[in-house]
């Protein structure tokens, strides 16, 4: 059998083309595995981190997930509040998403499996002992306590992987630690939209946070290509829809404001956010001074000032601002995520 010219042109350049994508799989394949076998090094002129005892009771502290090469990355670790920078303790306990308050933590983690991970809510005592285990249906986005320690929330993308698509759910869960009792999904609360009952197939939750009286919550309601701040009732299981617009809600310390990321028209479809704080007796939003897109749920450091995320070089850093919309941002902490002033 013999192969014309243009036959046997067109294979040899197809064999050429395999060979190049093979060669190109390969070294992808290696280079991913050198980075991951760095991420075990300690990395020159990255914060100092050492193993040690964490708690969630120590005044004064700070804990977050450290993300820092080395043999405690993704580790819950603290340092003292008032310097985030200092060298950070270790606990071993390792956290995708964190969160604590009051001597209770919640902690999302990945167990890894042959063909693909799986994940899990662990709630955490004031010495990270597990007390109790939930499943969670996909990867984990955010994570929350009440102030009382009674409750914890948590939210996983259960299809896609950015808030900035569309082809994506979310599922939102609420935990009574003391009781164990789990609601999977604030999707069986009954809905009131615009002062109507309200029932639709792409309602989507996430963002969950907690007020003082262990009843009250806020979270992002997302259906028909919108999203709205909603007031929650544990009693009652009911959602109300208060205002559109609002993502990552983020209760003050004393129940007065929500910080949180807003959609701003003209921004790229892949940064579209910009942080705001909304007072809730007047409804009246803030828009705060960091001029980057923040994905983040932000953090009430205190009354005064917020903490956030944006990515940094070995994932993530933090920053903090005022909340009043004054000032600018400062970053506060490298290779770190997940802060919380338990």
């Amino acid at each position: 059998m013999t192969f014309r010219t243009g036959t046997r042109t067109r294979v040899l350049v197809l064999v050429a083309a395999v060979a190049v994508l093979g060669a190109v799989a390969l070294a992808s394949m290696l280079h991913a595995s050198a980075r991951a076998e760095r991420r075990d090094e300690v990395q020159p002129g990255g914060p100092r981190v050492t193993a040690g005892r964490v708690t969630l009771t120590a005044p004064g502290r700070m804990v977050f997930r450290n993300m820092a090469w080395g043999p405690h990355r993704d580790e819950l670790t603290s340092v003292p509040a008032a310097d985030p920078a200092a060298p950070r303790t270790a606990s071993g306990v390792k956290c995708l998403r964190f969160y604590a308050a009051s001597g209770t933590g919640v902690c999302l983690q990945a167990a890894h499996g042959p063909v693909t991970d799986t994940y899990r809510a662990v709630i955490l005592d004031e010495n990270l002992h597990v007390t109790r285990r939930y499943d969670v249906p996909g990867i984990p986005s955010r994570a929350r306590v009440s102030p009382s320690g009674h409750y914890a929330a948590w939210t996983a993308f259960v299809g896609g992987d950015s808030y900035a698509g569309t082809d994506f759910s979310t599922r939102a869960a609420i935990a009574d630690v003391r009781t164990g009792e789990l609601i999977p999904s604030l999707e069986s609360f009954r809905i009131v939209k615009d002062g109507r009952a309200y029932r639709a197939a792409d309602v989507n939750f996430w963002g969950v946070t907690f007020a003082a009286d262990d009843r009250t919550f806020y979270a992002t309601l997302a259906t028909k290509g919108r999203t709205y701040l909603v007031r929650g009732d544990l009693r009652t299981r009911t959602v109300t829809t208060l205002r559109t617009n609002v993502e990552c809600p983020s209760l003050s310390p004393d129940g007065t404001r929500i910080a949180f990321k807003k959609r701003v028209p003209g921004l790229p479809k892949d940064a579209p956010w910009r942080l705001y704080v909304l007072d809730l007796r007047t409804l009246r939003e803030t828009p705060l001074a960091e001029p980057r897109s923040v994905d983040d749920q932000a953090v009430w450091k205190d009354t005064r000032t917020l903490l956030y995320a944006l990515p940094g070089d070995y994932g993530a850093d933090l920053y903090e601002l005022p909340s009043d919309g004054t000032g600018k941002p400062r970053r506060v902490s490298t290779a770190a995520v997940s802060p919380a002033f338990p």
